[in-house]
Formats: structure tokens, C-alpha cells, sequence
């Protein structure tokens, strides 16, 4: 796939695949390890997602992130053709505050950024 198709996106629903993404796989993670996440948004190419751990969720940054991406490109149409995301990861084990700000609407920041290339050959 030649990078110009990448340029010419239609109109992708966030919202609606975030909803989506809620009912089909999130609810799982949540409820059975201890994680969540949801869309920020979809540009050249690279979709970013905010990844929240709990405590149940015992794998590290890395795998986690890698894990996450990797399933919501595989589950969302939309994002297919992604050549990569960012994962923004708030650790809940890392401060009792956090859950706090959480339930308030408030973003605690972040604890680790990652991005993943689904295929190795991009940097060529």
C-alpha cells in the first residue's frame, strides 16, 4: 500500500468506535485483568490510545502496550491499515491519587508513552 492512500482519510467516528470497543473487548480486560483503554484519535497513519492498569494487570509496559495495539488494530476495520500507534499508559499501582482524578474527569498524567510499528519494514 503506497503511503498517499494514508493522506486521504474519511471522517472516522471516535466516539462511536470507542463505544464500539467498550461493549466487544474492553469490558473483558476491565473486569477479568485489571485494564482499560480507549481511542485519543487516528492521523498519518498512527492511532493513539490511552491504556489504564490496575492492579490486576501484572504485564509490563512493553507487553502491554504491544498486546493492546495490536488488538484493537486487529478488531477495528477502521484501523487496519495503521502503520503504527502510540500508547499512553496511566498506571494505577503507581498512586492511589490517580484513581481519584480518574473518577473526577481529571487526566493524572502519564507513566509511560510507547509506540509500536506493526511491520518492521516501515523504516526502510
Amino acid at each position: 500500500m503506497l503511503w498517499h492512500s494514508f493522506c486521504v482519510m474519511p471522517f472516522m467516528d471516535i466516539q462511536k468506535i470507542n463505544r464500539r470497543h467498550f461493549v466487544e473487548t474492553d469490558l473483558y480486560y476491565r473486569v477479568s485483568l485489571g485494564l482499560s483503554s480507549r481511542l485519543l484519535k487516528f492521523e498519518n497513519g498512527i492511532f493513539h490510545l490511552e491504556v489504564t492498569l490496575g492492579r490486576k494487570w501484572s504485564k509490563n509496559y512493553n507487553v502491554t502496550a504491544a498486546e493492546i495495539a495490536y488488538s484493537w488494530k486487529m478488531s477495528n476495520p477502521e484501523l487496519e491499515h495503521a502503520i503504527g500507534c502510540k500508547v499512553f499508559i496511566i498506571d494505577l499501582k503507581t498512586g492511589e491519587n490517580k484513581i481519584v482524578l480518574i473518577k473526577a474527569g481529571i487526566s493524572p498524567g502519564y507513566d509511560a508513552y510507547k509506540g509500536i510499528l506493526f511491520r518492521k519494514n516501515y523504516l526502510n
